[in-house]
């Protein structure tokens, strides 16, 4: 890799590339993987701050990462998405989880999974910077005085 980090990364961080092509791959694996690499994001986001007391890394992080904050991301980050990325996040909110959601309702539930999926799918396209980008927006969103 270059020491900009602009090439595109192939199937995700390590040398465990998925079964198949990410287009294949199901709505509710891309949300499996792609809560993982958000909840990075916003790991490291928290450490980024000043505040490392270990309750106050938990409470924040869980506040990011929650079903209701990440319903409400995506409201938020819908009218910039593309065509493809509308339909990674419809695909992942009609997935059926097989899961009851035990601290959202349902339908929180079902914009969470597919913010999710739309992370997972971004994370194996190899679109980086695209990810790296709603993200960024995502936690500068949550973060604002008018969200808290």
């Amino acid at each position: 890799m270059s020491s900009t980090g602009s090439e595109k990364l192939e199937g995700g961080w390590f040398p465990y590339p998925p079964s198949r092509p990410v287009r294949l791959i199901p709505p509710i694996v891309l949300a499996y993987i792609g809560d993982s690499i958000y909840e990075i994001a916003v790991r490291q986001y928290l450490i980024s701050l000043p505040n490392l007391r270990p309750h106050h890394l938990h409470r924040k992080a869980t506040s990011l990462v929650s079903a209701k904050a990440q319903s409400r991301i995506l409201s938020f980050l819908e009218p910039i998405l593309t065509e493809e990325e509308h339909d990674i996040v419809r695909q992942g909110r009609n997935a059926k989880s097989g899961s009851i959601p035990k601290n959202a309702d349902v339908l929180e539930y079902r914009h969470a999974t597919a913010f999710e999926s739309l992370v997972g799918y971004l994370y194996y396209a190899g679109q980086h910077k695209r990810l790296q980008e709603l993200i960024k927006l995502a936690i500068d969103y949550m973060e604002s005085p008018a969200e808290s």
